[in-house]
């Protein structure tokens, strides 16, 4: 039996331990800080600047994932849709709402929680999720040669060098068939 709660004390809210949910711009200053961190410190390079964390996040929320542990951000990705077969230089900053493939910008995961299994973790529930949505037939991205095998251990096939470079970095760009549409639509809850 519980004990009945006396008039001067009241139950505090507690957050969920864990939560994931579809980004929105109110988080966007949260995203943007740990990207710059992430990306700045291994490359020099964020792969989204402030104002395109802002962009992707008002036309296509629902192609973002976020990681909370009690109310605070810890990982997070941001998607837009693209149309063509290979990634070019307008991927990086344009979102095509009749394209089939989902480009995966960045994946990011806040420094005091690396090495947990975080960024797979959230990786496969957002592949899981882009199984849900019937447009969806792959998920795309490009990354540097040292996260390759990370992205193979998730599915990903290289499709070789991208023909995107910023400054002297260059990429692999790698491919995600999003397969079992209606099989998965039906039978998962989506």
């Amino acid at each position: 039996m519980r004990a009945p709660i006396s008039p001067g004390r009241q139950r505090r809210h507690t957050l969920p331990a864990s939560e994931f949910r579809s980004l929105n711009t109110e988080d966007a200053i949260s995203v943007f800080e740990i990207e710059r961190e992430a990306f700045i410190s291994v490359s020099g390079e964020c792969p989204l600047h402030l104002d395109e964390v802002r962009h992707f996040l008002t036309l296509c929320p629902e192609l973002s994932l976020g990681w909370f542990e009690q109310g605070r951000l810890v990982a997070f990705i941001i998607g837009s849709l693209w149309d063509q077969d290979r990634l070019t230089n307008d991927a990086l900053t344009l979102h095509k709402p009749h394209g089939t493939s989902v480009h995966i910008h960045v994946l990011a995961v806040h420094r005091t929680f690396r090495q947990q299994g975080k960024g797979s973790i959230l990786l496969w529930r957002y592949l899981q999720y882009l199984r849900c949505l019937p447009y969806v037939r792959r998920a795309v991205l490009m990354c540097e040669d040292f996260l390759v095998p990370f992205y193979q251990k998730s599915g990903f096939k290289g499709q070789g060098p991208s023909e995107i470079t910023v400054g002297p970095l260059t990429f692999i760009e790698m491919h995600y068939p999003i397969r079992g549409h209606a099989f998965m639509r039906r039978n998962s809850g989506c």
